[in-house]
Protein backbone atom coordinates (compact mmCIF):
# COMPACT_ATOMS: atom_id res chain seq x y z
CA UNK A 1 0.00 0.00 0.00
CA UNK A 2 1.29 3.44 -0.95
CA UNK A 3 0.87 6.43 1.34
CA UNK A 4 1.38 9.89 -0.12
CA UNK A 5 1.95 13.05 1.87
CA UNK A 6 1.67 16.18 -0.26
CA UNK A 7 3.21 19.48 0.76
CA UNK A 8 3.70 22.74 -1.09
CA UNK A 9 6.21 25.48 -0.51
CA UNK A 10 5.91 28.31 -3.02
CA UNK A 11 6.46 26.84 -6.47
CA UNK A 12 7.66 23.49 -5.07
CA UNK A 13 5.37 20.47 -4.67
CA UNK A 14 6.79 17.60 -2.63
CA UNK A 15 5.22 14.16 -2.62
CA UNK A 16 6.63 12.12 0.27
CA UNK A 17 5.95 8.46 -0.51
CA UNK A 18 5.97 5.54 1.89
CA UNK A 19 5.22 1.86 1.49
CA UNK A 20 4.99 0.10 -1.87
CA UNK A 21 4.64 1.61 -5.32
CA UNK A 22 2.74 -0.96 -7.36
CA UNK A 23 0.70 -0.89 -10.56
CA UNK A 24 -2.46 -0.02 -8.64
CA UNK A 25 -0.99 3.09 -7.07
CA UNK A 26 0.44 4.57 -10.28
CA UNK A 27 -2.77 6.27 -11.54
CA UNK A 28 -3.14 8.27 -8.32
CA UNK A 29 0.54 9.20 -8.32
CA UNK A 30 0.38 10.27 -11.97
CA UNK A 31 -2.62 12.49 -11.24
CA UNK A 32 -0.92 14.17 -8.29
CA UNK A 33 2.18 14.87 -10.37
CA UNK A 34 0.10 16.31 -13.22
CA UNK A 35 -1.81 18.51 -10.78
CA UNK A 36 1.38 19.63 -9.03
CA UNK A 37 2.37 23.24 -9.32
CA UNK A 38 5.86 24.41 -10.26
CA UNK A 39 8.71 22.03 -9.51
CA UNK A 40 7.79 18.51 -8.44
CA UNK A 41 9.87 16.39 -6.06
CA UNK A 42 9.25 12.76 -5.13
CA UNK A 43 10.75 11.83 -1.78
CA UNK A 44 11.28 8.05 -1.74
CA UNK A 45 12.89 7.82 1.69
CA UNK A 46 10.15 5.57 3.10
CA UNK A 47 9.60 3.36 0.02
CA UNK A 48 9.99 -0.33 0.78
CA UNK A 49 9.16 -1.97 -2.56
CA UNK A 50 8.55 -1.03 -6.19
CA UNK A 51 7.17 -2.98 -9.12
CA UNK A 52 8.57 -3.07 -12.65
CA UNK A 53 6.00 -0.56 -13.96
CA UNK A 54 6.83 1.77 -11.06
CA UNK A 55 10.50 1.75 -12.06
CA UNK A 56 9.56 2.65 -15.64
CA UNK A 57 7.31 5.38 -14.34
CA UNK A 58 10.03 6.83 -12.08
CA UNK A 59 12.51 6.84 -14.98
CA UNK A 60 9.96 8.71 -17.13
CA UNK A 61 9.30 11.19 -14.32
CA UNK A 62 12.99 12.03 -14.06
CA UNK A 63 13.23 12.52 -17.81
CA UNK A 64 10.34 14.97 -17.59
CA UNK A 65 12.09 17.00 -14.88
CA UNK A 66 10.64 15.52 -11.70
CA UNK A 67 13.29 15.40 -8.96
CA UNK A 68 13.63 12.11 -7.10
CA UNK A 69 15.27 12.44 -3.72
CA UNK A 70 16.22 9.98 -0.99
CA UNK A 71 15.97 7.17 -3.52
CA UNK A 72 17.10 3.77 -2.14
CA UNK A 73 20.21 2.52 -3.96
CA UNK A 74 18.53 -0.57 -5.41
CA UNK A 75 15.72 1.53 -6.91
CA UNK A 76 18.24 4.03 -8.31
CA UNK A 77 20.10 1.14 -9.98
CA UNK A 78 16.86 -0.19 -11.52
CA UNK A 79 16.03 3.29 -12.84
CA UNK A 80 19.50 3.53 -14.38
CA UNK A 81 19.10 0.10 -15.98
CA UNK A 82 15.71 1.15 -17.35
CA UNK A 83 17.26 4.20 -19.00
CA UNK A 84 20.10 2.18 -20.54
CA UNK A 85 17.67 -0.37 -22.01
CA UNK A 86 15.77 2.27 -24.00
Amino acid sequence: MLKIQLSRNGDLTILALSGRIDDGSLPQLKTLIQEGQGRITLNLKEITLVGREAVRFLAECEQEGVVIQNCPAYIREWISQQRRSR
